[in-house]
């Protein structure tokens, strides 16, 4: 029998960001074989943005399953999102997830910006 190593992901879903990515997942008939993508890329008023979305696996990526979701991300982004927490907020004045990330030196006022 194989023996599979399950990688904890560096990064954390509280419930209500998984509710929604669930929600998502079955509301836009999105594919099985999709996973959530979480990144980072260059731009964004603090130099460098949230990436997520959803997408194929690739080779420079590393998977990892939270409460049934398959999250992806590019080996490369990890040191970026190590220890960040994505939140979903429903409320008034904002609705979207939110990106507490530990890692970032700085952020503006969009919260899906940072500098590292």
């Amino acid at each position: 029998m194989e023996s599979t190593t399950v990688k904890t992901a560096p990064i954390s879903l509280t419930e209500r960001a998984l509710a929604e990515v669930k929600v998502i997942l079955k509301d836009k008939n999105v594919p099985a074989e999709y996973g959530l993508r979480i990144g980072v890329q260059g731009g964004g008023c603090s130099g460098m943005s949230y990436l997520l979305g959803f997408d194929k696996p690739k080779d420079a990526d590393e998977i990892f399953q939270l409460d049934g979701v398959q999250l992806i991300m590019d080996k490369k982004h990890a040191m970026y999102v190590l220890g960040m927490e994505v939140d979903f907020q429903d409320g008034l004045n904002a609705r979207g997830f939110v990106f507490n990330n530990p890692q970032a030196k700085s952020t503006c006022g969009c919260g899906s910006s940072f500098s590292a």
